[in-house]
């Protein structure tokens, strides 16, 4: 008697089957990071070269690990990698919780216009350029017609130079960049906190539990894991003090506060056409931010039991 054999397919096919549709939507993703962000990584080598125009990656002299002695020794070095880093820093301390408060608090909002309003009015600073930024910032902070100061002056105080002033203008850029990001970083954590069943609520309320004790055990575990996640995301990117924005904020009096990585490889790899150096610099950078990135994936791993991977 002939037997018959089901060939059983393979869990990859089953979701491919399932979810093609979705998995099609990501096809312009990754066509996206493979052109822009993997295959640019050929240019690498330009660190270990005396890079010609003319002659190009192909053609251009070898000099080994000469640009990274000339970064490593160099008397920027230690200001811009510590402004780098100290920028970045102080944006992730007051940036990082400030979505999840808004996004806590929108969740308790139980009138839906009111919650959508708020929505709006907050992810729309997303989507405004520096340059409009910088506009309002400077209507907002100028010493001499900014509304800011003119309060101080009504209350008898003195004019701040919030752009010129070393210490103020780093405030200033924390608390503008908290403010551009802070609403778009909300809808994430709602989406998360959406997720998570009503019945826990309810249950935690026949328990007694009062709204603060209801966040603690129930919203902020509900959305560790996207927490966790974003946190590690944003430690890869912890020399990576936004370029856009201190470009446009920054002047020759902060300059020692806000020289970073990126504004130094833009004048020597852009300006000053030293195509080797800033690469080298790039690179640097970028094998700081994969060593965080590992690192925070591991502690994580440890501590909490959940990563990226």
């Amino acid at each position: 008697m002939a037997t018959i054999t089901i060939k059983k397919s393979s869990p990859f096919k089953k979701l491919m089957s399932r979810y093609w549709l979705l998995y099609l939507m990501l096809v312009p993703g990754i066509i996206y990071y493979i052109l822009f962000r993997y295959v640019p990584m050929a240019g690498l080598v330009m660190a270990f070269q005396d890079y010609k125009l003319i002659g190009g990656i192909l053609h251009s002299p070898w000099v080994g690990f000469k640009h990274f002695e000339a970064i490593f020794n160099g008397p920027f070095f230690q200001r811009i990698v510590w402004n780098s880093f100290f920028i970045s820093l102080m944006k992730l301390v007051f940036g990082f919780p400030a979505p999840i408060l808004l996004a806590l608090m929108l969740n308790e909002v139980r009138k839906k216009w009111y919650k959508q309003s708020i929505q709006t009015l907050t992810i729309l600073p997303n989507f405004l350029s520096w340059v409009i930024i910088y506009g309002m910032v400077l209507a907002l902070l100028s010493p001499s017609t900014g509304l800011v100061n003119e309060y101080i002056k009504a209350f008898g105080g003195k004019p701040i130079n919030f752009l010129t002033d070393k210490v103020w203008f780093i405030v200033t850029l924390v608390a503008s960049s908290v403010w551009a990001g802070m609403g778009y970083g909300a809808v994430i954590y709602l989406a998360a906190l959406s997720n998570i069943s009503p019945e826990l609520y309810e249950a935690a309320t026949i328990d007694g539990a009062n709204k603060l004790k209801q966040v603690w055990y129930i919203s902020l575990p509900g959305i560790m894991p996207v927490m966790v996640m974003l946190l590690i995301l944003n430690l890869g990117s912890i020399l990576d003090a936004d370029f856009s924005q201190i470009y446009i904020f920054y002047n020759p009096q902060v300059y020692s506060v806000s020289d970073i990585i990126d504004t130094w490889v833009f004048r020597n790899g852009i300006e000053q056409m030293r195509i080797g150096v800033s690469t080298a610099m790039g690179l640097f950078r970028s094998v700081i931010g994969l060593v965080m990135v590992l690192s925070a994936n591991k502690i994580s791993r440890r501590i909490t039991g959940m990563g990226i991977w």
